[in-house]
């Protein structure tokens, strides 16, 4: 499984809802609150290409989007396949 990464903020109820969707499916990932660190918040914006709004999901390299773009790839059952790759 690809590291997964989110940039988050512990407030946020769409961070919250990704985490969430990543825990039910049993997926470890690296958690960076952007307001604990906040010098990490532009890495954040250079690798989602510009984003500045939280949560930004990373499976491996990959730019994943936002909660609903997350949420998305679910539905359409593109996600399990893209957690799955090594």
């Amino acid at each position: 499984m690809p590291p997964v990464t989110v940039y988050s903020k512990s407030w946020c109820s769409y961070s919250q809802a990704a985490k969430a969707l990543l825990g039910r499916k049993g997926v470890p990932f690296t958690e960076v609150d952007i307001e604990v660190e906040p010098e990490r918040r532009e890495e954040m914006i250079t690798r989602s290409g510009g984003r500045t709004t939280v949560p930004q999901i990373f499976i491996g390299d990959r730019h994943v989007g936002g909660c609903d773009d997350l949420f998305a790839l679910d539905g359409r059952g593109e996600l399990d396949p893209l957690l799955a790759a090594a």
